[in-house]
């Protein structure tokens, strides 16, 4: 340990290398050695960064995209609640808006691309079946969902998505349905069903995260294209949040455990095997947009409450970069 070290004269060697030296001290004050290895790559640490600003701030609305190429429509604002269709882009720095959905509805999921959209479910009721894809200009209705619902999540692409879970109200839905680009299909439920929980990952791999309400729970399903299993739990409940990633690197975040003050800005991280924590939000909201399609690192939040905010935060990994170009040996 250096700051215990007893000083004393010596030679510093570096063996030859540029991984490590040694510090020997001489014969009259002591024999002790002491190692020292140094890397040469720069780490930088994950971290959330402010974004830009929304047009329109809402919340329970749909999130699909890349932090660098984000599409965000639905949701509602301004109790009583006033139903929204709008639909925005975002560049990695600006917002625009873009054309309106269909129908406007809340409490609804997207997955997919900016330029290949897939916008499913949600409330009011009479809408709650109805499917929209977005080709990066214009939305088009397509079939409807088996089941209507709201407080659902999802996964996957517009051609092979996924839903599961939400609410047929007045009752939480373990239901799960597969999208082909044409029709949905009802496949096996979840082991527990849920509302307003997290999902992400593809159609054959794909995580159910969380939900509940109330209470918010740490339960975790992992879908394999055909049938649900349980997962590690995670490591603090959350509802009301949002996702992105697939489902050997995925990330949770926003939402929080328990009404009348669920926000918190927790985020985890999960492996496919354990969930571990991430960086924190700088604010702490609930009921937001967002998410990343293939990626963490991609991810981004945005909108959601308390208030109907309209910030939006950006999600980078960690970064490990070589810091010499050349390495050589004598």
């Amino acid at each position: 340990d250096a700051s215990t070290a007893t000083p004393r004269s010596g030679r510093l060697s570096s063996g030859g290398t540029q991984t490590g030296a040694v510090l020997a001290g001489a014969p009259s004050n002591g024999t002790a050695t002491e190692e020292y290895s140094f890397g040469i790559n720069t780490v930088t640490a994950a971290a959330w960064s402010s974004g830009g600003t929304l047009n329109t701030g809402r919340l329970l609305y749909g999130g699909a995209g890349y932090k660098e190429s984000g599409l965000v429509a639905g949701g509602f604002n301004s109790p009583p609640a006033s139903i929204k269709n709008e639909t925005e882009e975002y560049d990695g720095t600006t917002w625009t808006e873009q054309n309106n959905l269909g129908t406007a509805r809340y409490e609804n999921f997207m997955i997919g691309t900016q330029t290949a959209g897939l916008f499913f479910g949600g409330s009011p009721a009479p809408d709650s079946p109805k499917t929209e894809e977005y080709d990066g200009t214009s939305w088009s209705e397509q079939n409807d969902m088996t089941t209507g619902r709201n407080t659902l999540a999802g996964a996957g692409t517009q051609t092979a998505g996924l839903a599961f879970g939400g609410q047929v109200p007045p009752s939480a839905s373990a239901l799960t349905e597969e999208y082909n680009g044409t029709s949905w299909s009802e496949q096996n439920d979840m082991s527990t069903a849920r509302r307003y929980l997290q999902g992400f990952g593809i159609q054959t791999a794909a995580v159910a995260a969380g939900g509940g309400y109330p209470p918010a729970v740490t339960t975790t399903e992992e879908y394999d294209g055909s049938s649900w299993t349980n997962g590690s739990a995670m490591i603090t409940a959350k509802h009301r949040g949002n996702a992105g990633g697939i489902s050997t690197n995925g990330i949770v975040f926003g939402g929080g455990t328990a009404p009348p003050s669920p926000a918190h800005a927790v985020v985890e991280g999960y492996d496919g095997t354990a969930w571990s924590t991430r960086p924190s939000t700088a604010n702490s909201k609930y009921n937001v947009g967002g998410g990343s399609t293939t990626t963490s690192t991609g991810a981004f939040m945005c909108g959601g409450r308390p208030g109907y905010v309209t910030s939006t935060e950006e999600f980078s990994g960690e970064i490990e970069t070589a810091t010499a170009k050349t390495l050589t040996t004598s």
